[in-house]
């Protein structure tokens, strides 16, 4: 095996997820986790990965139960968040809650059967406040979805960040995983390289990444840890996940200008 070059820690972990056994879960939720994955456990993880920053996820597990990242972003300047809304939430809450560290809203539809309506006049004033708060639409979906949903957030004229490389289940030529590389072309949306534990193979995500890297560059992508790795939480280790980047991505340069592109995009 080719040995990986080193390069610095991560500066920004840009996919991690807060909660505690105690909030209350939402009749959706598909999974149960085990144990807290609390605040105090994540910075702890982070300084012994001498990773600076990070940006949670909101948790479809709670539904638009935000309050807990809301909490630990206003406590830590280096956490920010994504929060999932109703499509009716005012502006001067969404305001707030960029005060307190909010970056954007997540549509957190992988699972979800039937998915709402981006052009329904209540998700295209959602998408305009988002667009007027220069904040980004947080998307998860799998790639067999996803090419209307981009169709309709770039006509919105939101940024957009997808999730855990698009998901792709068919290789790089499934439509879906092919819009997402579309998009990036067109310049307003960005991927993570994240979660590739839950790919098919253990190859695949180094050929996403591969693709991805190519139609956008660096500039175009984040990478993200998916702690605490809900339902492999026994099996996924946050080492892993960082030995795991640079496999997908062998040039310590290269890693260090995506680290570098989600402090500008998230931080400055």
């Amino acid at each position: 095996m080719t040995p990986i070059a080193q390069s610095p820690a991560p500066r920004v972990d840009a996919h991690a997820h807060l909660y505690t056994l105690d909030m209350p879960l939402a009749g959706t939720a598909w999974h149960r986790p085990p144990t807290d994955a609390n605040v105090d456990s994540y910075l702890q993880m982070l300084d012994e990965h001498s990773v600076q920053y990070a940006v949670l996820a909101a948790a479809s597990l709670y539904g638009d139960y935000n309050d807990y990242q809301i909490d630990a972003c206003r406590k830590h300047q280096r956490l920010r968040t994504t929060v999932i809304v109703r499509p009716d939430v005012e502006r001067y809450v969404l305001e707030k809650m960029k005060d307190d560290g909010v970056v954007g809203i997540r549509l957190q539809w992988r699972r979800v059967q039937d998915t709402p309506d981006l052009d329904s006049f209540e998700y295209r004033r959602l998408l305009r406040r988002v667009r007027d708060l220069d904040w980004h639409v947080h998307i998860n979906d799998d790639a067999l979805r996803l090419a209307r949903p981009m169709q309709q957030l770039e006509a919105a004229g939101v940024k957009i960040v997808v999730d855990h490389f698009g998901n792709p289940a068919n290789g790089i030529d499934c439509e879906g995983f092919q819009s997402v590389l579309r998009a990036i072309e067109r310049g307003r949306t960005w991927v993570k390289l994240s979660a590739g534990f839950r790919q098919t193979s253990a190859q695949a995500p180094t050929a996403h990444a591969q693709a991805l890297l190519k139609t956008g560059g660096p500039e175009r992508l984040f990478w993200g840890s998916d702690w605490p790795f809900a339902a492999y939480e026994s099996s996924i280790t946050y080492q892993k996940t960082v030995d795991d980047f640079a496999r997908w991505i062998p040039d310590p340069a290269i890693r260090q200008r995506i680290h570098d592109n989600a402090y500008t995009f998230y931080f400055s």
